[in-house]
């Protein structure tokens, strides 16, 4: 059974850093399209940041030059790194894996930007 354990999340002051894991079970990452996903109270989910099996990344432009995904499949570990947190990056932020158009997706882990 495919699952993600998904850990890092936590209060931090504007300005701070996090760094936010996601490590599989159930399966190997080589072949999915891994992500980060958010979504803050009354908005809709939003994609962050995703990385192909050939390490290729997409961000978002609000976290562009902030935010930085990488991923070890030996490991099975997707990582998010965010640095210079503002309090719109406040949401629940979700681990993702795709692959053919199917979605999986963790629990979540909440980030809170706040002073």
């Amino acid at each position: 059974q495919l699952q993600f354990v998904e850990s890092g999340g936590g209060l931090v002051q504007p300005g701070g850093s996090l760094r936010l894991s996601c490590v599989a079970s159930g399966f190997t990452l080589d072949t999915y399209v891994m992500g980060w996903f958010r979504q803050a109270p009354g908005k809709e989910r939003e994609g962050v940041a995703t990385i192909t099996k050939y390490g290729t990344t997409n961000y978002a432009d609000s976290v562009k030059g902030r935010f930085t995904i990488s991923r070890d499949n030996a490991k099975k570990t997707v990582l998010l790194q965010m640095s210079s947190l503002k309090p719109e990056d406040t949401a629940a932020y979700y681990c993702n894996a795709e692959l053919y158009g199917i979605n999986y997706w963790g629990q979540g882990t909440q980030v809170t930007v706040s002073s």
